[in-house]
């Protein structure tokens, strides 16, 4: 990475003064830097006039862009490889899976020797120590997951491009969980908790703070079920990655590289985007501030961001614009990889410092104008930048880095250097033999499903659903009940009379009545008194 390294160079190739000596100079820092190549002028290499970047300006975030073919990933494995030496952690986002070779030594080549001959460097093929992640196990790698509780309602809110009244909803659906012990783990959880504050059971939970209405809960629940479309079920759960793990050095003393593998879920940019949100706010959050550090904590390389930026919702821009210009004070430093400057969206543009500008096209209308824009965004410069950014070879670019006190450096049209690991992706046997033989293997590749949200709503509902079955039941029981007891009643109203006894049918007897009205006043009375029970009168 010094200077010190290059070997002597021929007499016949020393830079000759004049603007190549006043770009140069704008490169001869004092403190470490790492090496990206020699000056182009005037169509000749001048490996004598070194470009590089100073190792504390790492964590002024970075663009590389270049249309496809012009070495973009190359130049992200060149800086990885020199900041792991330097003891800096690494982490690649590699969504092609073109970069998983950094973990092994290059092969040698006449092409790699021309270009260190080219560039004044001296080429040793070598690895780094790296581990290799996937999303939530979609692909190769340690799982990264996180927990629906821990990504917060801030995040969901965006990721699901929620507006601000639905953001307070889901806000107050968190609430609740929190103070109700519900942990939302996975995405059923937080599903479970929005459908029942809206059931009969759960509508008076949060009356007291304004209600969740049915209409909002619907918006919320078709936002999850797209989500979940994008594959973003597999990244909620646990056990949930400590991105503490990205700052590890190896027992060398060499900064870790966590090599991302996105390949199986480039079509799932909501999916990438999530997880950058994540990792980027988790980090921060756990973080403390150091300032201005000699070398960064972490610098991360996000490939092809415009997968990232690609249909994003303002509310998510605006998020990833103040997580970037923060961080920096934390010590991590982030760097975009991507097509053209127009892919970043301008605001995130405006916290990048150091630019790395790969060949551009210009055989459309809009290239033409991508081509302008880009030249604008660069400081004045001896060259023609339109005819120079359309005219640089593969594995050249117009550079532009912060200076050790801040202030941008000349522009530099460099050949870069090459890289000494190996470039391109590794066999899928050593990757998958890599990933079983980490130790972190163990501890995040078997999901877990402990009891949560959704298991105790679950069983609550469960045991409202069985006391009012059962409650039903008593009610149906005393309905037959008091049922069968009106129609006994009303079987004692309609049975028929038995048959008159004898006597009865005497004295009921017309000739009897007769008989007896005419018999006298006493003898009726005592008749009559003895028919009513009464005991009779002696004689």
């Amino acid at each position: 990475m010094s200077e010190s390294t290059d070997p002597a160079l021929p007499e016949d190739r020393t830079a000759p003064a004049g603007p190549a000596a006043e770009i140069a100079a704008g490169y001869a820092f004092t403190g470490p830097a790492l090496d990206l190549g020699a000056l182009l002028w005037d169509g000749a290499c001048l490996p004598d006039r070194q470009i590089r970047i100073p190792l504390a300006m790492l964590n002024r975030h970075g663009l590389v862009a270049g249309a496809t073919g012009t070495g973009k990933t190359k130049t992200l494995q060149l800086i990885a490889e020199q900041l792991s030496a330097n003891g800096v952690p690494v982490f690649l986002a590699d969504i092609k899976g073109d970069v998983s070779g950094i973990t092994a030594p290059g092969t040698p080549g006449e092409r790699i020797d021309e270009r260190a001959r080219d560039v004044a460097q001296i080429w040793e093929p070598t690895g780094y120590p790296g581990e290799f992640y996937s999303l939530g196990g979609i692909g190769p790698g340690i799982p990264l997951r996180s927990t629906v509780t821990s990504f917060g309602p801030v995040l969901m809110s965006k990721v699901l491009q929620l507006n601000q009244t639905q953001e307070q909803s889901l806000g107050l659906i968190f609430h609740y969980a929190d103070t109700k012990g519900l942990e939302l783990i996975d995405l059923k959880d937080l599903r479970a908790v929005v459908a029942f504050l809206v059931s009969d059971q759960g509508k008076p939970e949060l009356k007291g703070i304004g209600g969740l209405s049915t209409v909002t809960a619907g918006v919320i629940l078709r936002a999850l079920t797209a989500f979940e479309q994008q594959g973003a079920s597999e990244f909620f759960g646990e056990p949930e990655f400590d991105t503490s793990e990205f700052l590890r050095t190896a027992a060398d003393g060499r900064g870790l590289v966590s090599v991302l593998e996105l390949p199986a879920v480039q079509d799932k940019p909501q999916l990438f985007s999530t997880f950058l949100m994540w990792l980027l706010a988790d980090l921060y959050n756990d973080l403390p501030e150091v300032g201005d550090l000699d070398k960064p904590k972490l610098v991360f390389f996000f490939d092809e961001a415009h997968l990232l930026f690609s249909g994003a919702s303002k509310a998510f821009l605006a998020s990833i614009t103040q997580t970037v210009r923060l961080i920096r004070s934390k010590g991590v430093g982030v760097f975009f990889v991507t097509q053209t400057p127009k892919d970043v969206p301008a605001d995130v543009l405006a916290q990048l410092g150091n630019r790395v500008q790969h060949a551009l096209r210009a055989f459309t209308p809009d290239d033409a104008k991508a081509l302008k824009a880009t030249v604008k965004t660069f400081p004045r410069s001896a060259y023609d930048l339109e005819e120079l950014l359309t005219g640089l070879g593969t594995g050249e670019a117009v550079i532009t880095v912060l200076s050790e006190n801040g202030a941008p450096t000349p522009v530099a049209a460099t050949r870069l250097r090459a890289p000494q690991s190996l470039m391109g992706p590794v066999a899928a046997a050593d990757l998958e033999r890599a990933v079983k033989s980490s130790l972190l293997w163990s501890r995040y590749a078997e999901p877990v499903d402990r009891e949560s949200a959704y298991e105790k709503i679950s069983a609550e509902q469960a045991a409202a659903e069985a006391q009012a079955e059962a409650a039903a039941a008593a009610a149906e029981a005393e309905k037959e009940a008091k049922a069968a007891e009106k129609e006994a009643a009303r079987a004692a109203r309609s049975a028929p009379k038995p048959d008159p006894s004898l006597a009865e049918q005497v004295v009921g007897s017309g000739l009897f009545r007769s008989l007896a009205r005419s018999i006298g006043t006493q003898l009726g009375r005592e008749i009559s008194r003895s028919i009513f029970g009464t005991a009779r009168r002696r004689r």
